[in-house]
């Protein structure tokens, strides 16, 4: 998503795009607080998202796929590539209140796009304020369609009852892991072809940012969730978040999202954590239902924008959790 209201267009300055350096993410981290505080019009725009952060959790992730747009050698503004496999979504491009409607957002889409297109992905899309005529014209540039809207919902935690057949990835051991995160790329697969985020998975792990649920069924992988939590993250503090929550497809799918939300939560309430947020594509209708009915409430709503102009994942009948802010 990319915080720019509409304004008078002026000329574009000599902005020059280039990866972004590990010494910029503080200032690229303010420059995100910044811009999407400005364009929400908080009282303190540098007070967006708290102790939360998605700059360096995104960088350190994969810093090749990080790019920066500088004016004579002043940083400007930021934009982060994911790769999930044939699935691929970016941001959040933010840019200087200062430098809006000069071109740097249009010149951070092309190093993405270019990004996509050497990882052969399949299907693209990001997450951009619905009411915002500018953003979708944008992103519309590049072949990005607006579907449906992405609801942010939240709970509260509470104490899970039920005895649930799930695990950490944390706890598996070292010599086994290869083969929990092929079981993770199997599971995805079946929701959509080469959807793989174990890369996800292990930057969760090696950052330390939080930790992935796995749900068995008589020793076979059902589902999983990749939940930050805590400051630094994309949680925040007392917060968990499902970053990408999914069931394997099939008949037991529903029952299995309702185990999987409660195996979040129970790791949550371990955690001493006191809400969960998850966002869900409205396209996936079942999915959307249960979150309403396990007690989540939509606290924001963007719109889900895909190239191609194709529901990929978001249509009915697929359980899955995450949102491509």
């Amino acid at each position: 998503m990319t915080p720019q209201p509409s304004t008078i267009t002026k000329p574009n300055l000599d902005t020059h795009v280039r990866p972004l350096q590990e010494s910029e993410l503080p200032a690229a981290d303010h420059i995100m607080r910044l811009a999407f505080g400005t364009f929400l019009c908080l009282p303190e725009p540098t007070s967006f998202m708290g102790d939360a952060s998605y700059v360096h959790t995104r960088w350190k992730a994969n810093p090749d796929a990080a790019f920066a747009a500088e004016v004579n050698g002043k940083l400007v503004g930021t934009n982060f590539a994911s790769n999930w496999g044939s699935v691929g979504f970016f941001g959040p491009l933010t840019v200087h209140p200062e430098y809006w409607d000069q071109g740097a957002a249009k010149l951070l889409m092309e190093p993405i796009m270019e990004s996509f297109a050497k990882w052969g992905i399949k299907h693209a899309g990001l997450f951009t304020f619905a009411q915002s005529a500018k953003h979708v014209n944008l992103y519309q540039k590049f072949g990005f369609w607006p579907r449906f809207l992405t609801a942010i919902m939240f709970k509260p935690v509470e104490q899970a009852k039920d005895k649930l057949q799930s695990s950490k990835f944390s706890d598996v051991p070292e010599g086994e892991q290869g083969s929990t995160l092929l079981a993770c790329r199997q599971l995805t697969d079946t929701i959509y072809e080469g959807l793989d985020v174990t890369g996800e998975i292990q930057s969760v792990a090696v950052q330390g940012l939080g930790d992935t649920v796995l749900l068995w069924e008589d020793a076979k992988l059902v589902g999983l969730a990749v939940c930050h939590s805590g400051p630094g993250t994309e949680a925040g503090s007392d917060t968990c978040y499902i970053k990408f929550g999914a069931v394997r497809s099939g008949a037991n799918a529903g029952q299995d999202f309702k185990g999987l939300l409660k195996a979040c939560e129970k790791m949550a309430a371990e955690k001493g954590l006191q809400k969960i947020v998850a966002g869900v594509n409205t396209g996936r209708q079942e999915a959307y239902q249960h979150l309403l009915n396990s007690g989540f409430r939509t606290e924001f709503q963007g719109v889900a924008m895909e190239r191609p102009n194709e529901p990929g994942y978001n249509r009915a009948g697929i359980y899955l959790i995450d949102d491509w802010r």
